[in-house]
């Protein structure tokens, strides 16, 4: 059964040669126990530059699963030192990405719990940098 959550998310997206970018949101979201894990949905925002946009994870024993719809479609599947490659679409055209997890760890139950996501990413088969994402979640 889906339950409201208060979702506090931090990502840090660090490219080559450039400063570190991190993006703190708290925002309303969705919880629920599916079959051997759980999904996570929330609604993306101005403040991401992704306006327009649902996010969900859904978290599994050995793999974390991305997927964005709306004005951005994209599915990233993350095992820890295993190569997804995959479309991100965005309303201008495509691109080519790869990501790769190098930490996967999860604790989750119907009271809320943590995500966090550690992964390499390539953009068109060149080196793009290091995204952390770190998840609490809070049952309303």
């Amino acid at each position: 059964m889906k339950q409201g959550v208060i979702l506090s998310i931090r990502g840090r997206q660090t490219y080559l040669d450039q400063e570190p970018d991190v993006i703190e949101l708290v925002t309303p979201g969705t919880l629920e126990e599916i079959d051997g894990g759980w999904e996570i949905a929330y609604q993306e925002s101005d403040l991401t530059g992704m306006d327009g946009v649902t996010t969900v994870f859904r978290v599994e024993k050995e793999k974390v699963t991305l997927t964005r719809t709306g004005k951005l479609v994209s599915q990233m599947v993350f095992r820890e030192g295993v190569a997804h490659e995959s479309l991100y679409k965005l309303e201008f055209g495509a691109l080519l990405i790869s990501v790769c997890a190098t930490e996967i760890q999860w604790e989750i139950t119907p009271a809320g719990g943590t995500v966090d996501l550690t992964y390499n990413i390539e953009i068109e088969q060149s080196a793009a940098g290091v995204v952390e994402y770190h998840l609490d979640i809070k049952a309303q």
